[in-house]
């Protein structure tokens, strides 16, 4: 479908896929394997100008937006879900000070990021802090001129690799969620440490670690807007940054169909290729069906967030759950069409299949996805 993008966005879009087919596919098992962050792609990404895409051209970004983002996304993850991340995840990393930062912490942190020479996360996950975002307990004790930080984050993307951290910490745990406040924390501060490397069932590229806080003293000027801030800080970057889940699920699912519809023609049985087959044709038809729908989804979600509407949540909730059903499921169907083939390592699917469970789990459930969604239906009846 034609979505009327700009010359800018089209550009985005070639410059990226152009990226994932030369410089992502032909790595993409070796690094799945080996579990190894993939700094060299990391670099050409940022020797492609591409990291900045989001950022605002003021702090050395491109100027666009969740669009932008999403279009690029997209495209990276059709090469690998995981190298992938590594360039989306610093997205979340990076929105809380994009929304929430002030002058002086974006012209610090913000130009880094844009030109690749800095990666960023975003830390609020713990053991029992999971959908249950306001059960964090990690702490930020005020000292001074200070706040010393004690708590352990867990399945943190781009932990260890990332050097600049925006974290979610408890400064007032009487008032619930509301005595949360979010903090940056440059990975260098004494006090930070990680824990070992997660060993991934999928994105296995993407580094996962706990973030370990001890005694770790930042700045008070490090805080993202003010003390009890923390949790709509939060929320208000995963209505952003969800798009971005989607798109990465999209480009998951995009790669899953070219690869099935490509060996539906070169598979043969009964003296024909499969592709002449109704069965294989209506799973192919399906595929991709619902591939385009999820697309049209999010650039509509993602258009919606950057003309700076109030009600975004329900969208975005929409365009993450959709999109990475989508991807479960188009994966799982291209295992189908390769049949047993698509069960071994050495055809792409079964790492699509992988790949593609995750993006129904990060980043909130689709459970609990499909619980905000309902719950926005239904104060909008009673509005």
């Amino acid at each position: 479908m034609d979505y009327l993008l700009t010359e800018e966005q089209q550009m985005i879009k070639d410059l990226c896929r152009q990226i994932a087919e030369e410089k992502i596919k032909p790595v993409a098992a070796e690094y799945d394997e080996s579990g190894e962050f993939a700094w060299d792609i990391m670099k050409v990404f940022a020797e492609s100008d591409i990291c900045g895409i989001y950022i605002p051209e003021e702090y050395g970004g491109m100027g666009g937006g969740v669009l932008e983002l999403a279009i690029a996304t997209e495209e990276l993850s059709w090469g690998c879900g995981g190298i992938s991340l590594g360039f989306a995840a610093t997205g979340l990393g990076t929105f809380p000070i994009i929304l929430y930062g002030n002058e002086e912490q974006k012209a610090k942190y913000l130009p880094d990021i844009a030109s690749g020479k800095k990666l960023a996360a975003f830390a609020l996950t713990e053991a029992e802090a999971g959908s249950d975002a306001g059960g964090i307990k990690t702490t930020a004790k005020k000292e001074g001129d200070h706040y010393v930080l004690n708590g352990t984050k867990q399945w943190i993307t781009n932990a260890g690799e990332a050097e600049i951290y925006t974290v979610v910490a408890m400064t007032d745990r009487a008032r619930g969620a509301r005595g949360a406040s979010t903090f940056i924390v440059e990975k260098d501060t004494p006090g930070v440490s990680f824990g070992k490397k997660e060993n991934k069932m999928g994105i296995r590229s993407s580094a996962t670690r706990e973030v370990i806080f001890d005694n770790c003293r930042i700045p008070k000027e490090n805080i993202l807007g003010r003390e009890g801030l923390g949790f709509i800080v939060a929320m208000k970057t995963f209505d952003h940054s969800r798009p971005g889940v989607a798109a990465q699920a999209v480009g998951i699912a995009q790669r899953a169909l070219d690869e099935a519809v490509k060996y539906s023609h070169e598979r043969k049985q009964f003296g024909h290729s499969i592709s002449s087959f109704q069965g294989v044709q209506f799973m192919l038809a399906d595929m991709a069906m619902q591939v385009e729908a999820s697309r049209a989804l999010i650039y509509s979600a993602a258009k919606m967030i950057d003309s700076g509407a109030k009600n975004i949540a329900k969208v975005s909730a929409m365009c993450k759950t959709f999109a990475s059903d989508t991807a479960m499921k188009v994966t799982t169907d291209a295992v189908q069409v390769f049949g047993g083939y698509g069960y071994m390592k050495e055809y792409p699917v079964e790492k699509l299949m992988r790949d593609a469970k995750i993006t129904q789990i990060y980043e909130g459930t689709n459970q609990i996805q499909r619980g905000a969604i309902a719950s926005s239906l239904i104060k909008e009846s009673l509005a």
